[in-house]
């Protein structure tokens, strides 16, 4: 059975002060990307409200504000976590403070940068898979930069937890984690710049975005599983759950989790970016590698879960996010196996598992605040956030689901969405006061997070 108090194998260790110091920062850095994701957010009904012209003058300022919202709710804050996790599992000797603060402080520029795009220059926003873009210079400079900085890092976590490739079972599990991540992190970058130089001259516009972040966004997806698996781990164990099994059952899953990246180059060497055929790998790595570890992992925890007993008043919000978290994950995947055609339901699957990240990783900020130097989260608020924002999600991709099964289409509105009856106006109703929730319990994190900030932590009170 792992257990809490077995640090050298689970649990969360203090890190030394220069690593405590970057992990906060980054844990900052995720926080303003959620609260510029929201921000956008109300930009967006804003763009929409007659009169806005008067306001917005911009031209197509509506899908403007959704590239920067999406970049900042699911890029940026997704990396900008990991690099809380990286420095976590750092060790003291791992060194190179200067190269992760140089890192950190450019991903800070561009995340600031990719919002200050949205009004200024010129280009129109293009809704390609993963990466949606604005076709400005500002735009890819600020991309650019925090691609820099999350690669810089990546590359010393690589460093610092490379004994973990020591095919150890006794090892600690969250540095071979931590590890996997980066593999993952550095073997996208790669893919990203392999699609680049691949690709022929004539493919312009939307075309050419899609092809270039196609093999990147999947591979992408890969660290994003490894990273929500370390954050259900330790959400476990630091809520009083004790779980079953041997350590090395995780150790293993954690490697076979991450193998499939290792075919990325592959698929490259076998297929030109531009092609069907290489679309279609990176499709099926994903479909048939992605869940060879989250799935028995999660029926761990699940079963851990099932056995545990009722949750203190600072365990609370952590085990809530974790319900949550694993329900919309699986609630996604699950989605996945009806999708036929393209309608609703495909954004109903994307938008559960990816906000089943997003639920996680919002419990692992409240988790590591302790260790950081901030006062346990706690209290009437932080208990309802996870149900407020959980409960809406699930209102929202089951509408979603609901409206795809009677042949909405997606990316469609208004009148062109086709709510000729009472059932599929009724599930697209369910879906928008779904949204509403989500919208709601995403503010409350930023707020409960935002206010610990400020108050300062232990030691300067």
């Amino acid at each position: 059975m792992l257990k809490l108090d077995d640090d050298a194998v689970i649990g969360i260790v203090t890190p030394e002060n220069g690593q405590r110091t970057l992990a906060l920062r980054w844990l900052q850095l995720g926080v303003l990307a959620l609260g510029l994701a929201g921000l956008f957010a109300i930009l967006l009904v804003l763009s929409r409200t007659p009169g806005s012209e008067a306001f917005f003058p911009w031209v197509d300022f509506f899908r403007t504000a959704l590239v920067v919202h999406v970049d900042q709710s699911v890029l940026i804050w997704f990396l900008a976590m990991t690099g809380v996790v990286w420095c976590l599992t750092a060790t003291s000797k791992s060194g190179l403070l200067l190269v992760q603060s140089l890192a950190y402080l450019l991903a800070l520029i561009g995340t600031l940068g990719v919002a200050l795009s949205a009004f200024i220059g010129d280009g129109a926003p293009l809704m390609n898979n993963y990466v949606p873009v604005l076709q400005r210079p500002i735009f890819f400079l600020m991309l650019g930069l925090f691609g820099l900085g999350i690669a810089a890092q990546a590359v010393v976590s690589l460093n610092a937890t490379r004994r973990s490739l020591i095919f150890n079972t006794t090892g600690h599990l969250p540095s071979l984690a931590a590890l996997t991540v980066s593999l993952a992190v550095i073997m996208s970058i790669v893919a990203l710049v392999t699609a680049w130089l691949q690709m022929p001259g004539g493919v312009n516009g939307q075309a050419y975005y899609e092809y270039l972040f196609w093999g990147a966004g999947h591979t992408l997806q890969f660290a994003y599983t490894q990273l929500i698996i370390l954050a259900w781990l330790w959400l476990a164990v630091h809520s009083g759950v004790t779980l079953p099994g041997d350590s090395r059952w995780y150790f293993w899953l954690l490697i076979i989790g991450i193998a499939p990246v290792l075919l990325v180059p592959l698929i490259y060497v076998l297929h030109q970016t531009v092609s069907l055929e290489s679309r279609t790998a990176f499709t099926q790595l994903m479909q048939y590698g992605g869940g060879l570890a989250v799935t028995p992992i999660g029926m761990l925890i699940l079963l851990g879960l099932l056995r545990s007993k009722k949750a203190g008043e600072i365990e609370k919000p952590l085990r809530r996010t974790l319900w949550m978290s694993m329900l919309l994950f699986y609630s996604g995947g699950t989605i996945a196996l009806f999708i036929s055609g393209v309608n609703t339901i495909i954004p109903a699957h994307y938008h559960g598992s990816i906000v089943g990240v997003t639920m996680g990783l919002m419990g692992l900020a409240y988790l590591v605040l302790p260790k950081l130097g901030y006062p346990p989260v706690r209290g009437r608020l932080a208990e309802l956030q996870p149900w407020i924002y959980g409960v809406g999600q699930l209102l929202h991709i089951g509408g979603l689901a609901a409206s795809g099964a009677m042949g909405i289409q997606r990316k469609t509105a208004g009148a062109a969405q086709g709510l000729d009856t009472l059932s599929a106006k009724l599930a697209m109703g369910v879906m928008g006061i779904g949204g509403l929730l989500a919208v709601i319990g995403g503010i409350l994190f930023v707020w409960i997070m935002l206010r610990i900030f400020i108050k300062g932590s232990v030691q300067t009170q």
